[in-house]
C-alpha cells in the first residue's frame, strides 16, 4: 500500500476493488446478519418511537422523485431523504449492532446502501453484501486504530466515511470518484459525545440519519463529477490530525487491506439499550435468578463503573427518572431497575407509561454508582461489576461478562430471526407474518437474489 499519498487513496482502491468472490465466509455472514438486524430495528422504530414520526412527515413534505423506500411508514422518497429517514430510525432504539470496541457501523451503512440500491435498480445481493462488508471493514479499521476518546462521537465522525464506502461501492464509483466521495463526506463528519452525556434530546437516537444522508450525498456528488478534497484523512487539517491530534496507526489501518475483512466480528444486541449497560443488565438478571431474589429483598444495587459508564449514571436523579426513551436507554440505573423488577428488558420498557412505572422507578432509587477505574473504556466496551446488597446483609457480586451477543456468546441466525420477527411486528405499517418470513429467508440467502429491492418490496 502507498506510503506517500493520503490514506483515502488506499481506502478508495479497496472500496472500488472489493468483490463478493474474494470475501471470507465470516464477512459474508456478518454483512447478511447486519442487513437483517438493521432492517428489523428500523421497522420497530417506526412504530414505537414517537420522535421519528416528525422525520417521516418532513420527508413526505419535501416531495421529489420517489426513488427509495421509507421503511416502516411506507411510501417512497428521493434516495437522499429516504436514507435520512431510515438512518434516523436505525439507531433510535439503540438496538442496532456494534463493534466489540463500541460504536455502531451498520445503522449508517445499511440504510445508505439500500437507498442507493433502489435508486440504481437491479443491484444483486452479492453486490450489496460486498458493499456492506467493505463498509464494515473500513469502520473497524479506523475505529480500532485512532486514539480512543470520549469527546468526539466516533460513530458519527467515522461512520460517515464507512457509509460512504458502502454507498460508493453500490454506485460502482471508480477509485478517483471514491477519493472525491471521501473528501466530500468530510464536510459531514461531526458530532460530539454530548449526544450521549446530555439528556432530554431526541438526537441521541437519530444521529445515524445525518451520517447516512451525508454518505449518500457524498457518493452522489462524486458520481456527478464533483471533486472533493484529496487529503481528507491525513492532510494538515485532515480528519486524523484535527479530530485525533495525529494519533492514529496508519500501518495497522492498511494491514491486509483487501484480503482480511473483519465484518464477521460485528456484535448483535439482545437488549435495546446502550451496550455499556448490557453487562449490568446480564449480571442483574443472572444474580437474581441464581439467588432467587426479588426486588423486595434488595437494599442496594451497586454498579461499579468506569469513566464512560459513570457518565451514564450522571446526574443520578435524572438517570433514575429519565424523561425520554433515549435517556432511558442511556441510563444504567434505569436499565438495571428494569432488569431487576422484570427479569428481562424489552423495547416496550422504554416507551410511554413504562417510563413512569412506579416499581421500576423505586428500584432505580436503589441503584448506586461506584467509580472504578479498572472499568475505564480503553479498547473493548467495558463490562463493569454489579454488587447486590440484600436487606438481610448479604452481598452477591458478578462482573458483566459472558453477555449474550458478545464475542464469547455470539448471536446466530435463529436469534436474529426471532429478533427480526419481533421488531417487524412493531412497525407503523406492519408486514404480515408471511412477508416477515419471506424477508428473513431472502436476506439469509441474499447472495442468490438478482435484485435486492425484492427484500424491501416484501416489507413495504
Amino acid at each position: 500500500m502507498s506510503k506517500t499519498v493520503d490514506i483515502s487513496h488506499d481506502f478508495a482502491a479497496f472500496v472500488a476493488g472489493t468483490n463478493y468472490a474474494d470475501l471470507p465466509a465470516e464477512a459474508v455472514e456478518g454483512a447478511k446478519k447486519s442487513i437483517l438486524d438493521t432492517l428489523g430495528v428500523i421497522l420497530a422504530a417506526s412504530g414505537v418511537e414517537p420522535a421519528v414520526r416528525g422525520v417521516a412527515e418532513l420527508v413526505r413534505e419535501t416531495g421529489g422523485t420517489p426513488e427509495s423506500s421509507v421503511l416502516g411508514f411506507g411510501g417512497r422518497a428521493p434516495a437522499l431523504m429516504a436514507a435520512f429517514a431510515n438512518g434516523a430510525m436505525a439507531h433510535c432504539l439503540d438496538f442496532d449492532d456494534h463493534a466489540p470496541e463500541g460504536h455502531h457501523p451498520s445503522s449508517s451503512i445499511v440504510p445508505a446502501a439500500f437507498a442507493l440500491a433502489e435508486r440504481a435498480g437491479g443491484l444483486s445481493g452479492r453486490r450489496l453484501i460486498a458493499a456492506v462488508a467493505a463498509g464494515h471493514d473500513m469502520f473497524l479499521r479506523m475505529r480500532r486504530n485512532v486514539e480512543s476518546r470520549q469527546d468526539w462521537h466516533l460513530t458519527t465522525v467515522l461512520g460517515v466515511f464507512s457509509a460512504t464506502a458502502a454507498a460508493a461501492h453500490v454506485l460502482g464509483l471508480s477509485r478517483e470518484q471514491v477519493v472525491n466521495a471521501f473528501g466530500i463526506a468530510g464536510m459531514q463528519a461531526c458530532g460530539t459525545m454530548e449526544l450521549a452525556y446530555g439528556v432530554g434530546s431526541d438526537l441521541r437516537g437519530m444521529y445515524a440519519g445525518f451520517t447516512t444522508k451525508g454518505a449518500v450525498l457524498a457518493a452522489l456528488m462524486a458520481q456527478k463529477g464533483v471533486s472533493g478534497t484529496k487529503s481528507m484523512f491525513e492532510g494538515k487539517a485532515g480528519l486524523f490530525n484535527v479530530y485525533f491530534g495525529g494519533k492514529y496507526d496508519r500501518e495497522k489501518m492498511l494491514q491486509d487491506l483487501g484480503s482480511v475483512y473483519s465484518g464477521g466480528e460485528i456484535l448483535y444486541k439482545p437488549w435495546p439499550s446502550c451496550g455499556a449497560s448490557h453487562g449490568f443488565i446480564h449480571a442483574t438478571i443472572e444474580l437474581m435468578k441464581e439467588h432467587r431474589l426479588t426486588i423486595a429483598d434488595i437494599e442496594e444495587l451497586r454498579v461499579n463503573v468506569g469513566d464512560f459508564q459513570h457518565q451514564l449514571c450522571q446526574p443520578i436523579e435524572g438517570r433514575r427518572r429519565p424523561a425520554t426513551p433515549a435517556d432511558a436507554k442511556f441510563s444504567i440505573p434505569f436499565c438495571v431497575a428494569v432488569a431487576a423488577t422484570k427479569g428481562q428488558v424489552k423495547v416496550s420498557d422504554f416507551f410511554g407509561d413504562a417510563l413512569r412505572n412506579p416499581e421500576v422507578l423505586a428500584a432505580a432509587q436503589k441503584v448506586v454508582p461506584v467509580l472504578d477505574n479498572s472499568f475505564d473504556w480503553k479498547s473493548k466496551l467495558p463490562k463493569g461489576r454489579l454488587d447486590i446488597v440484600t436487606r438481610d446483609g448479604r452481598t452477591f457480586s458478578r462482573v458483566g461478562d459472558e453477555v449474550p451477543g458478545d464475542a464469547e456468546c455470539p448471536m446466530g441466525w435463529d436469534y436474529l430471526f426471532d429478533k427480526f420477527r419481533d421488531c417487524a411486528s412493531l412497525a407503523a405499517v406492519r408486514p404480515s407474518a408471511d412477508k416477515i418470513r419471506k424477508a428473513q429467508e431472502m436476506v439469509r440467502h441474499l447472495e442468490a437474489l438478482d435484485d435486492v429491492t425484492q427484500v424491501l418490496r416484501v416489507l413495504s
